[in-house]
């Protein structure tokens, strides 16, 4: 039996995917797999998601080097939604913040989370 055999995959054959910080616990960011970004993560230890926007397969930190190192993967009582745990190398956001949920809402969107990076010297086009 495989790790996907149990999974619940949606019509899409995707299934989402919180991404936790093994160490402060903080939630990162939510994403998507197919069964082959599942089977390249487990191969490879480093988080590799689907992109429903680009319709293909992605490693997180290719552009910007900022990987994801595996190191526990949980499912829900479900079987519909996996959970990552993985050290993160500097920030999963693309914009430049430590998590995607860098802003809380309180009469309005608040940015309170840190921005680690310059986005924009990450993702410059030649």
């Amino acid at each position: 039996m495989g790790i996907g055999d149990d999974i619940k995959w949606d019509e899409r054959g995707l299934i989402p995917v919180v991404v936790q910080d093994y160490s402060s616990k903080d939630v990162l960011m939510v994403a998507y797999m197919n069964k082959e970004a599942l089977e390249l993560t487990l191969r490879t230890e480093t988080a590799h998601y689907f992109s429903r926007s680009r319709q293909k397969l992605w490693l997180k930190g290719e552009t910007s080097g900022h990987t994801q190192k595996v190191r526990a993967i949980h499912i829900d009582c479900d079987n519909d939604t996996i959970l990552l745990e993985v050290e993160q190398k500097v920030a999963a956001c693309h914009t430049g913040h430590w998590s995607c949920f860098f802003r809380t809402w309180k009469d309005g969107w608040t940015v309170t989370g840190k921005k680690v990076f310059d986005s924009s010297e990450v993702y410059k086009n030649p």
